[in-house]
């Protein structure tokens, strides 16, 4: 673990396993409570000096971080690899977005708004002025953790913030590993803080403690709540991305195929752990036919594995309860009703690892398990609509906002949709993510945003100033 700018083991350590092969990998540090505190008043005392440190001397510091972890790319992602049994262009990617973040927030940094607000009897000078927040605590989700971890070191180091970073115990390894690099970069001791651990009750105290101004965090809405509540120990920040359930609306007049490949390329990425993935695909029944077609089509061409290899690969889901309730919720589906396109099923002969096939289901009714609750897999249940339905209820039939997909060639049916969908997020007729757009969500979703100057403006306070200039 990094821990005011040492590299600290502990007596107690956790395993790691590798969810291509279903064997342990590595053990980790166990926090204890001595470190967990040592993190919290180190990040404490580094804000002091880092947070009045002009960006024109943060700048250079993060910039060389960026290029150590370009330097050891290779092995980052050989770790990532191993940890997430993701597939080469997933893994680097998901290492892309880390020094993507770094880049983009100091630029973003150097461009923050402070507005002059004017005095109708003008005898005041009023300005805003936007200064680093605080200590930062950031648990981070599995699915992602370096590209995780990008949003949230990325605006805490360009805002001058300090920070306390908790990866996943699930996937720990990448993330330690770039923790290391960070003391080679030259960020001052204790301005990232970065540990390891399983026991929530040594870890709770990051919530609880006043030293934190803010929690951040991404994961599910059921974690999410349970932190928020453990924080409210005094007045703290939150911005927090959590649980999806991603409708999809293709329209009678839409690209039938260009829909259905854009929505399995998205569905099977990451083995469908993507908290933006299509979780509700409602197709209009003239197409319908049409669309489970092209979808089985599209997804015939993906082969299973991790690592690197050639084609359009998908690699293990992370465990093997993951893998279990994926099999629960298609035997439930196909119980009441609903039957399989393709997969459905564990690899036979079967493989080592979490594997499973991507799985296409049709005749999903909305009232089935997995159209109620986020699958989070391989997965992609396909419900008929008609004329009679109102659309845009359907989408909105749930707890959760973060994000949803429209295809139409008709504009106004497409402008209108993405005006009255309940998300975060629409995209119409082509999936698009970048880290200056936006991203986060509505309703049980979260609150606050990753990505862009909105995400960078959290770390900072805004302050009003006024100077008196006529009496």
């Amino acid at each position: 673990m990094l821990i005011n700018g040492e590299l600290v083991t502990t007596d107690k350590t956790f395993s790691v396993t590798n969810p291509a092969t279903g064997e342990v990998t590595a053990e980790v540090p166990e926090a204890d409570d001595a470190s967990v505190q040592l993190a919290l008043t180190s990040a404490r005392d580094a804000f002091q000096t880092w947070s009045r440190m002009p960006l024109s001397e943060r700048q250079p510091i993060i910039s060389r971080y960026a290029e150590l972890l370009e330097q050891n790319r290779d092995e980052i992602i050989d770790l990532l690899i191993t940890e997430t049994g993701k597939p080469i262009d997933n893994a680097e990617y998901d290492f892309g977005m880390l020094t993507t973040c770094l880049r983009f927030f100091c630029e973003e940094a150097a461009r923050i708004d402070q507005q002059v607000i004017t005095d109708p009897d003008g005898r005041f000078l009023n300005y805003t002025l936007r200064q680093p927040l605080g200590v930062v605590v950031g648990y981070l989700a599995w699915n992602f953790p370096l590209l995780n971890l990008g949003y949230k070191l990325g605006p805490v180091l360009a805002s001058g913030c300090t920070a306390i970073i908790k990866p996943s115990q699930l996937t720990p390894l990448a993330s330690l590993r770039c923790a290391e690099l960070l003391v080679d970069a030259g960020i001052p001791k204790g301005v990232i803080n970065v540990i390891s651990g399983t026991d929530y009750d040594v870890t709770t105290p990051l919530l609880e403690s006043d030293i934190p101004a803010m929690f951040t965090m991404i994961g599910s809405t059921r974690a999410g709540v349970g932190a928020m509540k453990s924080a409210c120990t005094n007045v703290k920040h939150f911005s927090v991305e959590l649980g999806g359930n991603a409708p999809v609306l293709v329209y009678d007049d839409a690209d039938v195929v260009a829909a259905a490949n854009s929505i399995v390329d998205l569905k099977f990425a990451n083995s469908g752990q993507v908290c933006v993935s299509p979780n509700r695909c409602f197709v209009h029944e003239s197409v319908y036919e049409d669309f489970i077609t092209a979808a089985a089509n599209r997804t015939a061409g993906i082969t299973l594995g991790a690592g690197r290899g050639e084609g359009r690969r998908m690699g293990p889901v992370l465990t093997a309860r993951a893998r279990d309730r994926m099999l629960s919720l298609i035997k439930s589906a196909q119980e009441n009703g609903a039957s399989v396109v393709c997969g459905g099923k564990a690899p036979e002969p079967k493989m080592r690892g979490f594997y499973l096939e991507p799985t296409i289901l049709r005749d999903v009714r909305r009232d089935m398990e997995l159209s109620c609750d986020e699958i989070f897999g391989p997965i992609l249940p396909v419900i008929p609509f008609n004329d009679d339905d109102d659309e845009i209820a359907l989408a909105n039939d749930t707890e959760y906002g973060l994000a949803a997909y429209v295809y139409t060639t008709n504009i106004t049916r497409g402008l209108r949709a993405a005006a009255e969908i309940d998300a975060g997020s629409v995209c119409v007729n082509e999936v698009h993510y970048a880290v200056h757009l936006p991203h986060g969500g509505l309703k049980q979703s979260g609150v606050g945003k990753d990505c862009s100057r909105y995400s960078l403006q959290e770390y900072l306070t805004l302050k009003r100033v006024s100077v008196l200039v006529r009496p």
